[in-house]
């Protein structure tokens, strides 16, 4: 009998950021082999105002951008449809009604029967890529923070993660917003005048507290606009600005005691720690104060190189789908 031939998956990671999609040939053993990445638009939570049209429109456009990089490659006809998908997005509760309307959405979207398709939160995806079946906790620090994790039975608990409204710290969010409301302060003669408010101010287009505060309550600007600002406030607590330290260690702080938390727990003794997402891999200030923070909270932790990222674990995800006939 001949082998059946492979299936085209796709496997999302939708930030608020960005989404990423990578595409893959699901073979007849199960394993897949990745062709190409696209990046699109991102996403916020479905419940929010807009939230389904920014969901559609990322899976649409990153999806778009993955197969114009696999036809430009020669290793995908345009007539090539999806078998299967799995999204690992931003704001996704597992079991919840949001999970099922994101999964409705996908279907929609991306012309799957609903049992083709999985929708789960992103750190979901992230820890799937990270670590596979490893126990250990996977840290997420981008425009949002979230901390998640896995014991050897496969039990999961997560840290944070409850919306940049309620539950920022450690976040490149939380590190901006902060940062501003300690140049408010500066500006009324509340704290010390110090570079960091000059520097925040003029990325921003802004030299009155007044222009500011009509800045950011702009419906543009939201979680993405603060958290745009967080390299400026970790290249200023580098330089020694204090107020910029004070910052960039509370998310450190923060950042540690979701860790910690995780690995209770789950009785993880001496964890494997990942971290992973542009705040956690890029700034230095803060991955310095984490690792400072991790060693006094948690001792014996052991930091571990992501085995994958969330587009892999997507693609897990996607591979053990019921996949289109």
């Amino acid at each position: 009998m001949a082998e059946a031939p492979p299936r085209l998956i796709a496997g999302f990671d939708a930030g608020q950021t960005h989404t990423s999609c990578r595409l893959a040939w699901l073979e007849a053993d199960g394993h897949w082999r990745a062709i190409a990445d696209g990046q699109g638009s991102g996403v916020s939570h479905l419940a929010a105002a807009g939230g389904e049209a920014r969901f559609t429109a990322a899976l649409a456009s990153s999806l778009a951008s993955a197969r114009q990089a696999a036809l430009a490659q020669g290793a995908l006809s345009p007539t090539t449809a999806l078998a299967a998908a799995a999204i690992g997005a931003s704001g996704i509760e597992a079991g919840s009604g949001v999970q099922q309307q994101g999964e409705r959405l996908a279907a929609s979207t991306l012309e799957l029967p609903a049992a083709a398709v999985q929708v789960t939160g992103d750190e979901r995806t992230a820890l799937a890529g990270a670590l596979g079946s490893t126990a250990g906790v996977l840290v997420i620090s981008g425009t949002g923070c979230i901390a998640v994790g896995q014991n050897s039975q496969g039990r999961l608990h997560r840290c944070g993660g409850w919306g940049w409204l309620l539950d920022g710290a450690g976040s490149a969010m939380d590190i901006g917003r902060d940062a501003l409301a300690l140049s408010v302060q500066m500006a009324d003669g509340r704290l010390q005048d110090t570079p960091l408010r000059s520097a925040l101010w003029q990325a921003l287009g802004v030299d009155t507290p007044q222009t500011l505060k009509a800045l950011v309550v702009q419906p543009d600007f939201g979680a993405a606009g603060f958290a745009r600002l967080a390299p400026l406030v970790d290249q200023r607590a580098q330089a020694g600005d204090p107020q910029a330290t004070a910052v960039i260690q509370r998310s450190a702080e923060a950042l540690a005691a979701m860790v910690k938390a995780v690995a209770e727990e789950l009785d993880l003794v001496e964890p494997a720690v990942c971290a992973v997402g542009g705040a956690a891999v890029h700034l230095g200030a803060l991955r310095g104060g984490f690792e400072a923070a991790l060693a006094e909270r948690c001792p014996g932790a052991r930091w571990l190189p992501p085995a994958g990222d969330a587009c892999a674990g997507a693609l897990n995800l996607a591979a053990q789908a019921p996949l289109r006939c």
